[in-house]
């Protein structure tokens, strides 16, 4: 049987970076931030344009590295909403997204909480929500990202299997507990259609119906 570790290298060693992204990448390393793996990034680019997404919104901006693999995936037109308490990752990012050569017209960077900033969201008005955030946020971030999704658009959220630890019930830390509650939340919510990945650390889906 082949070594699921030796696949999962393989797989992310696929996917290649340009210099725009690398260098968010130093950015993200510089600021303490961990960015998504090549993998990762490679899904959402995927995700962005099979999704057809006119408008997406993102939790957890970080350096940019999983923003700019979003908006290269958009169709023309479409718009990307980033979210961050920290004003530095958001400096950072729009560093990342004026190297990418993204109009400002269409990447809204905003600083604060996303606990404060998602309930003045609409409803149904995105296509895509990303939610890369707090472990401890995350069952409400992803509560309001159902809310905020069209039919037919897709949550993602990311490090969904906490470094391993989800798929170990052995682990009874609060992050685990926490993602193992959402997931079967998320699973038996009738509004959803959701899948679990093992790219990265983890990428849970669910599409609304």
């Amino acid at each position: 049987m082949t070594d699921k570790s030796t696949s999962w290298a393989y797989a992310e060693g696929l996917a290649a970076e340009d210099t725009v992204v690398a260098r968010a990448r130093e950015r993200s390393l510089e600021l303490g931030v961990s960015p998504v793996s090549p993998g990762v990034g490679a899904v959402l680019t995927v995700l962005a344009a099979t999704s057809k997404a006119n408008a997406v919104v993102e939790v957890g901006t970080g350096a940019g590295v999983s923003g700019v693999c979003i908006v290269r995936g958009l169709r023309t037109g479409a718009t990307f909403t980033t979210i961050d308490t920290d004003v530095e990752h958001l400096k950072a990012a729009r560093q990342a997204f004026a190297e990418a050569g993204f109009p400002a017209s269409r990447v809204r960077t905003i600083p604060g909480r996303a606990g404060a900033v998602l309930p003045r969201l609409n409803d149904a008005a995105y296509d895509l929500v990303f939610i890369d955030a707090d472990k401890p946020g995350t069952p409400s971030y992803a509560d309001e990202g159902v809310r905020l999704l069209r039919p037919g658009g897709l949550l993602v959220i990311n490090d969904a299997l906490d470094r391993d630890r989800v798929a170990n019930p052995a682990h009874r830390g609060a992050a685990a507990v926490g993602l193992r509650a959402l997931h079967r939340r998320l699973l038996d919510d009738e509004r959803l259609d959701t899948a679990l990945l093992p790219t990265g650390e983890g990428l849970f889906l669910a599409s609304r119906r």
